[in-house]
């Protein structure tokens, strides 16, 4: 039997993340590696969170860590095992274990919020709005995601260094999280020189059933 496409996109993004897991972590493996604006706003927005908060795509497990450290229960859980393996060697105060977006492993609405800090670029655009489904199933309402991506005119790929990643506008990815039940409350976007534009939506979880009763 011929293997699902998707199922093939997931064994190519495992394979070409384990093969540089090492060089990963030496280039971006440290919240000191990272843009302070970045570090700003993943801590302005843990910091109000009451409740459990998941890492998904944790990659070596530094943002998880950081949320810790500001207090939060914290899991992170990622594609990759070999980056689960050394998270857990590197933040051993961090519960860490393999995942997929199709199926995080969490209960619904557990999840005061979701951190996925460049955690969806790999993925096909048609497969993005299930793994926001499933984002909107673990987060209780009220809860709150933050998205970080590359930001783009339009909806492509490019030729990541690891594996093919995928540009998105701003709008149309806010497009896709109020159609998974997501209001958008803060957009910011960011070109610094020699990199790719950056982008990063913070979104709260509506309360379905209370919107329905008002609509």
């Amino acid at each position: 039997m011929a293997e699902p496409v998707g199922d093939r996109s997931i064994t190519e993004v495992r394979e070409a993340y384990t093969e540089r897991v090492e060089e990963y972590i030496s280039l971006l493996g440290s919240v000191a590696d990272t843009h302070e604006l970045d570090s700003e706003l993943i801590t302005r927005w843990a910091e109000p969170l009451a409740g459990r908060v998941l890492d998904a795509g944790c990659g070596p497990g530094h943002w998880s860590d950081h949320l810790r450290q500001l207090g939060h229960e914290v899991e992170g859980v990622d594609l990759t095992p070999a980056f689960v393996g050394r998270a857990g060697e590197r933040f051993p105060g961090v519960a860490f274990r393999v995942a997929s977006f199709d199926d995080l492993g969490a209960p619904d609405a557990g999840l005061a919020g979701i951190l996925a800090w460049y955690s969806l670029i790999h993925l096909e655009p048609e497969r993005v709005p299930s793994a926001l489904d499933e984002f909107a199933r673990c987060i209780a309402p009220g809860g709150s995601l933050l998205l970080g991506f590359f930001d783009g005119a339009s909806i492509e790929p490019f030729p990541h260094k690891v594996v093919t990643a995928y540009f998105w506008p701003p709008t149309a990815m806010a497009e896709r999280l109020e159609a998974a039940g997501f209001m958008i409350e803060e957009v910011h976007t960011r070109t610094d020189p020699g990199r790719r534009p950056h982008a990063a939506t913070v979104a709260r979880r509506t309360d379905a059933e209370a919107a329905s009763r008002t609509a």
